[in-house]
């Protein structure tokens, strides 16, 4: 690998940032988050180092489902800006280096949505198959729907017609139906709309239920075909239309099942997938402290090809699901950060953020952020955490984690001068709220949270080994330590991390380093630990401690 080569395929080393805009900063007073508030606020990512922002909906909405209820795919809500806003944004950030990739949300659209409406109007109008319906009577179904708190069918009766249509999550978002050359046709328009308005890729929503034939009759699966060839064809339109650009998808799957969306092997589909099952053995280890369940389900993925990559998470924008682990594994997180009913989801997930699940203690969460990053795969970032935003509670379901952005200790926490009742959401009180965790506070604190994500951005673009190197877990003696190596041609970085709170002393051993002169150097302090002339070192962690460490020798060309 040479540094050149992150050029290409940029989104192996990249940092992801998630942000939704309506949430994210309100310039022009009326109490919602807006495209120009986002532009003005660009260098608060350029100096985090965010290269990739990505964009929750934007698009004209409802807003029965925070914007991924769309009705117009080709627009911007006037409650968030123009088309020309959106192109200003791309262009600004593109000066500060960094990328931008939006949601591509096309299993569903709103009820309202200009083909629905045609669609119900009836049987035999041109639009009715851009959804999939049916005559009969549908079963039970209730097992399949996705939230179970407010469904219980994937199938609504239309009263003007008499039939049934397909809605894999709400009611009031009906399923396009993609072997429908006209859908498929339509989404290739918009995809290519929005590269002609320089985005350099998408976020696939929900990428199974966007491919899968629950419906359809024999005729229409046969013409539809292999649904991985229809994903294949999406990758190779966008290559077409812009070779760097990428899709990265949501595909909630074991790894054996998740792998055939990168194309079984060849990358011919999806760019980048969100490691989910990763992301749940991460937070079992954390409630036990102890690290070899993230070990063997890291152990467990499977090799994918060159140019493609996962996608590492701590928290999300949605629910933080753990459906994942057995019901025993998934009571273990529950007792240890979401202990009360208010606090998890569907029976299934957290709808909390990380740092009041670890009690604000400032080592377990630096801890979590320094092992996220050192995790093979790209690291993605949900806005806010950088200073350590939490949820709250009082609002309802998913939002809780989608508050305003706290900016400053000012009214709103800087995010709006609107009052506070044409907010979208408010933000938490207490020890989480804007008085206590803002921006403002911590850019100016070497010591604050977002100074330590800042160095952690830095040096992890400085280790593109870490995004490149193929799984290599170390073998050491401590349950609660994961150490890694991250090695490419003569660049190996060793990164170590303590989940429990007892202070420990990690033998290693690095068989292909062997001979004098070797030393591992801290990347994120002053430090360094002697490596000895068989390859052998110990290196010491505090509780809940962390170390990455770059092997240096007398020929070792990479700054330290």
């Amino acid at each position: 690998m040479k540094i050149t080569d992150t050029s290409d395929l940029w989104w192996k080393n990249a940092v992801v940032y998630c942000v939704d805009v309506e949430k994210f900063m309100d310039w022009d007073g009326d109490g919602i988050g807006d495209f120009q508030g986002l532009s003005q606020r660009i260098d608060h990512l350029a100096e985090l180092g965010v290269t990739c922002l990505w964009l929750m909906p934007f698009y004209p909405t409802a807003n029965l489902d925070d914007g991924y209820d769309i009705s117009d795919h080709y627009g911007v809500d006037r409650r968030l800006g123009t088309l020309g806003d959106v192109v200003e944004l791309v262009r600004t950030a593109q000066d500060r280096g960094m990328r931008v990739i939006v949601d591509l949300v096309v299993n569903h659209t709103s009820d309202r949505h200009p083909w629905f409406v045609e669609a119900r109007k009836s049987t035999d109008n041109p639009y009715r198959d851009f959804y999939v319906w049916r005559s009969d009577e549908p079963p039970d179904t209730s097992a399949e729907v996705v939230f179970p708190d407010q469904e219980d069918s994937i199938w609504e009766l239309d009263e003007k017609t008499g039939e049934w249509y397909l809605h894999r999550f709400y009611r009031h978002q009906p399923d396009l139906n993609v072997a429908n050359p006209r859908v498929r046709d339509e989404i290739a328009k918009m995809i290519g709309f929005w590269l002609e308005l320089g985005i350099s890729g998408f976020r696939v929503d929900a990428v199974p239920f966007l491919i899968e034939t629950i419906g359809m009759d024999e005729g229409e699966e046969s013409r539809y075909g292999d649904p991985h060839t229809y994903l294949a064809s999406l990758r190779q339109f966008i290559s077409r239309r812009s070779g760097s650009s990428i899709l990265l998808g949501e595909v909630n799957l074991p790894y054996e099942d998740a792998v055939r969306f990168f194309g079984d092997g060849h990358g011919t589909e999806l760019t980048m997938l969100f490691d989910f099952v990763g992301n749940q053995a991460m937070y079992l280890a954390l409630a036990r402290q102890d690290a070899r369940p993230l070990a063997e389900t890291l152990g467990s993925r499977p090799q994918i090809p060159r140019d493609c990559q996962w996608a590492n998470f701590v928290r999300n924008h949605d629910e933080l699901t753990l459906d994942k682990l057995s019901e025993e594994h998934r009571q273990e997180v529950f007792a240890a950060f979401a202990p009360e009913e208010d606090m998890q989801l569907f029976g299934r997930g957290l709808r909390r953020r990380l740092p009041p699940m670890l009690g604000g203690d400032p080592r377990r969460i630096r801890l979590v952020y320094s092992l996220m990053f050192a995790l093979p795969g790209t690291p993605t970032l949900f806005y806010g955490e950088e200073i350590g935003m939490g949820e709250n509670l009082d609002v309802p379901g998913r939002l809780a984690v989608r508050t305003p952005m706290q900016w400053s200790d000012a009214p709103n926490g800087g995010f709006s001068s609107a009052p506070a009742r044409k907010l979208p959401t408010q933000p938490p009180d207490g020890g989480f709220g804007p008085q206590f965790v803002n921006v403002s506070l911590q850019r100016r604190d070497p010591d604050s949270l977002l100074s330590f994500l800042s160095l952690l951005v830095r040096r992890y673009r400085e280790c593109p080994e870490m995004g490149w190197a193929p799984l290599h877990v170390l073998e050491q003696p401590h349950p609660s330590v994961l150490a890694l190596c991250s090695s490419v041609d003569e660049a190996t970085v060793v990164t170590v991390h303590n989940l429990s709170s007892d202070p420990v002393a990690v033998p290693l051993r690095l068989p292909d380093h062997t001979g004098e002169g070797h030393r591992l150097v801290d990347l994120l302090a002053d430090g360094e630990v002697a490596v000895a002339s068989d390859g052998s070192a110990e290196v010491p962690l505090e509780g809940y401690g962390y170390r990455w460490l770059r092997l240096t020798g007398s020929a070792t060309r990479r700054l330290v």
